[in-house]
């Protein structure tokens, strides 16, 4: 199974996010920090303000902070948000499917099953999980200093 550059994004974002509660974080930081680019940023920043992931701030001193406390939002369900129903082979997707064997197919249910199993694994980590007390990750997560 592989990961949407979206999803990885998503949860970047909200580990930085995670680890800066105390204050909003703005869009250039987080690019800077984790390596991302604003225009991919920008849209998983829309999209998990939507989700009622984040809150948006508008305005000069605007930026974002974590919509919820970071020990409610699960990793599974961010999974599942972000990468939406994209199937993970072929005979799961309905209009696209031209496998002749799909009807006989029992990959295609090992496959299912292991999509919970990998969803049902993320679901027992919270955000909190990741950052809290990862001294490590918050080093790497500290802000860019700007040049005066």
């Amino acid at each position: 199974m592989r990961i949407t550059k979206r999803t990885n994004i998503a949860v970047r974002l909200l580990m930085y996010c995670a680890a800066h509660q105390d204050r909003l974080v703005t869009k250039a930081e987080i690019a800077e920090v984790c390596n991302i680019s604003e225009n991919h940023l920008a849209q998983v920043i829309n999209q998990l303000s939507q989700l009622d992931y984040l809150s948006t701030q508008r305005g000069r001193n605007g930026g974002m902070t974590l919509a919820r406390p970071a020990d409610r939002i699960r990793i599974g369900e961010v999974f599942r948000h972000v990468e939406g129903g994209l199937p993970i082979a072929e005979c799961f997707a309905d209009a696209d499917n031209t496998c002749p064997l799909t009807d006989a197919c029992r990959l295609r249910l090992a496959l299912q099953d292991a999509a919970q199993a990998f969803y049902a694994s993320l679901d027992e980590i919270t955000l909190d999980a990741l950052v809290c007390d990862n001294t490590d990750l918050l080093r790497i997560l500290q802000p860019v200093q700007c040049a005066r």
